[in-house]
């Protein structure tokens, strides 16, 4: 080993020894850091301790039900859990005797399942549970095992006996060919065992809702606890942040919304002093897949119970896809004589654009749908007819620009003939002059491009909640509902997350080249001054495209791909219209119109009008100074 090798070692070691020194915590810190472990001990400590409490707390509550004789229903406080089956052609609902509840529930068949993959949407975190205030302790069946009768195929009677004779009864019925589940809580001389003057029983219902799709945060976004009040509107709690909602006035039905599936409990009667909490996950620091907890729901409610047994307490539950037309079609299958309004659990957007998905978009795309296309095929057939549509404002928009840009060597002219900055509304008057002899409006582009905006947003509400895209593989995208990650990677980079979606970023380029195809046109028909002020609008304008790559690198690739069709006919569009415009010719028919209508006598609207006060009394200013 010469010198200079051990040199180097030495160097290496020293700086190795410096760093250690200088990273090393000060005195006061290294106490606030043992300070810090002290208090998560004891928070640790506390915790388990509360844990255990609450442990035994259940436990002597139901040792002391068990040795007390006289419960109603002290014999089947224990029992051996089983699992009761229902199925149908579209579900599969297992229920337990512990609790006569829902155990789980999978969608086997229906919008939105492919072959051989069912989607889970109730589990054990699922909890549904009735209580009922007894004259010596309130009766949850959620502590009780229930005895399985007139067991069928699609039905069961889950019941407690009383040890004399009364009986709860909890019956569960499918529906043939539906998504629907009865369930009828029903007593038998259990009157006598109530608290006097019990007409209610309480509905308690918690569920983890997890992840069905790929990408936390955009099925994040589409799922929520919604409801309706009753003789009211659908309304949701907060998708983003926890919320609690009190309700004063009665619903109709509850649900738990995934993006494209949901559990909706309905009630016959009404279900009254609700209490509806919705909770999100914390972000995960780390990629994460399907069954990650996603929110957290949370119903509490009342609704009629008669213990004399006189009438059933019917409840329904549906289970299965978010489909427009299925959930139309259920309303018709619902217990209640009114409009339960399912449909509108799936969110449209605002009411002008959510009318143009209902009435226009909506059919359009079933249509398209009913060829037997593939899911990239309709998308591009519905990006065709909606620009053929609105090609008449995208062309009328057009000319307008056309116009201006034939007109700017004498907008320039009028620029060099006021320069000073003190004739700038002379200067703008004598434009809007310039304009209105030739029959053009400046603002005359701007109408025609808003016409087309509801329609760009309606589809942005529209394909995230198009059940019939999820799962469908179009080129390297293997479900059209979720983000396309050919290029992704193990780890979670801010903004970016742990993929590179290649629509989303097809559907910036073409962003990015209609943003200049727009500015060209903008430079073309404004005076150089103008221009010069224009150029920090158009930094931002061109910055736009790199947010919406932050914003939809995590969004469906069917609505990244439907943009960048969208973007791709409209450069399409520019190309041809420029084409076929000439210069000239058009000039020349501005000309025409001016010599036309110069001895008309027009009166001045508008901003010209406006322009025009301003000047005059700008002038009147001047001269009483």
């Amino acid at each position: 080993m010469d010198k200079n090798t051990v040199t180097g070692f030495i160097l290496i070691a020293l700086v190795l020894i410096g760093f250690n020194w200088y990273s090393r915590p000060s005195e006061a810190e290294m106490q606030e850091m043992a300070r810090q472990d002290s208090i998560r001990q004891a928070e640790q400590a506390i915790a388990q301790a509360q844990a255990q409490a609450d442990d035994t707390q259940a436990d002597t509550r139901a040792l002391q039900l068990m040795a007390d004789s006289t419960a109603l229903f002290h014999s089947q406080l224990t029992g051996e859990e089983q699992d009761v089956v229902l199925r149908n052609e579209h579900l599969e609902v297992t229920l337990s005797t512990k609790g006569g509840k829902i155990k789980q529930a999978i969608i086997t068949g229906g919008s939105g399942i492919k072959a051989g993959s069912p989607v889970r949407i109730m589990d054990a975190d699922n909890h549904l549970h009735f209580t009922l205030s007894g004259k010596r302790d309130n009766i949850d069946t959620d502590h009780y095992y229930f005895t399985p009768v007139a067991h069928t195929d699609s039905s069961v009677v889950m019941r407690l006996q009383a040890t004399d004779g009364s009986t709860l009864n909890i019956q569960y019925a499918l529906h043939t060919g539906s998504y629907l589940l009865d369930i009828t809580v029903s007593a038998n001389g259990m009157a006598r065992h109530l608290e006097p003057g019990t007409k209610t029983i309480l509905i308690e219902w918690q569920k983890t809702a997890k992840m069905l799709e790929k990408g936390f945060d955009f099925e994040n976004r589409f799922s929520s606890l919604t409801y309706k009040e009753k003789e009211g509107s659908v309304d949701n709690l907060s998708e983003t942040s926890e919320e609690l909602l009190r309700s004063e006035k009665p619903l109709d039905w509850v649900a738990f919304k995934n993006q494209f599936f949901s559990c909706v409990l309905i009630g016959h009667q009404d279900l009254a002093q609700a209490s509806l909490s919705s909770k999100p996950a914390p972000t995960p620091d780390v990629p994460v897949r399907y069954e990650s907890p996603l929110k957290e729901y949370s119903a509490t409610m009342q609704t009629a119970f008669y213990g004399n047994g006189s009438q059933p307490t019917l409840l329904q539950l549906y289970v299965g896809p978010n489909d427009f037309h299925l959930l139309k079609e259920t309303n018709r299958q619902g217990l209640l004589k009114t409009d339960l309004r399912l449909e509108e659990m799936i969110y449209f957007g605002w009411p002008i654009v959510r009318w143009i998905n209902r009435f226009f978009i909506l059919y359009l795309f079933d249509w398209l749908n009913g060829l037997g296309l593939s899911m990239g095929l309709v998308l591009l057939l519905l990006t065709i007819i909606v620009k053929i549509l609105v090609y008449p404002t995208t062309k009328k928009s057009y000319l307008s620009s056309a116009k201006m840009r034939v007109l700017k060597p004498q907008v320039d002219e009028i620029g060099r003939k006021y320069p000073k900055q003190e004739d700038a509304m002379k200067k703008q008057q004598e434009m809007m002059q310039l304009y209105s002899q030739y029959g053009v409006s400046p603002m005359g582009g701007c109408l025609p491009m808003l016409i087309q905006t509801p329609i760009w947003i309606a589809l942005f509400n529209f394909v995230p909640n198009a059940i019939e895209l999820r799962g469908e593989p179009f080129l390297w995208a293997d479900d059209l509902s979720a983000y396309d990650d050919v290029i992704s990677w193990g780890t979670h980079i801010w903004l970016i997350g742990d993929h590179l979606s290649i629509f989303c970023l097809l559907f910036c380029l073409t962003n990015i080249i209609n943003t200049w195809i727009s500015m060209r046109q903008q430079q073309n028909q404004m005076s150089s001054e103008q221009a010069q002020q224009m150029k920090m609008m158009q930094y931002m304008m061109y910055a736009m495209p790199v947010m919406f790559f932050f914003m939809f690198n995590n969004y469906s690739s069917g609505l990244c791909y439907y943009y960048f069709l969208s973007g791709l006919t409209s450069i399409l569009i520019m190309w041809v219209l420029r084409k076929r415009t000439d210069d000239a010719k058009l000039l020349a028919k501005l000309e025409a119109y001016r010599q036309q209508h110069k001895n008309d006598p027009r009166k001045t609207t508008g901003l010209a009008a406006r322009l025009e006060a301003l000047q005059k009394m700008q002038e009147q200013q001047t001269r009483r100074q």
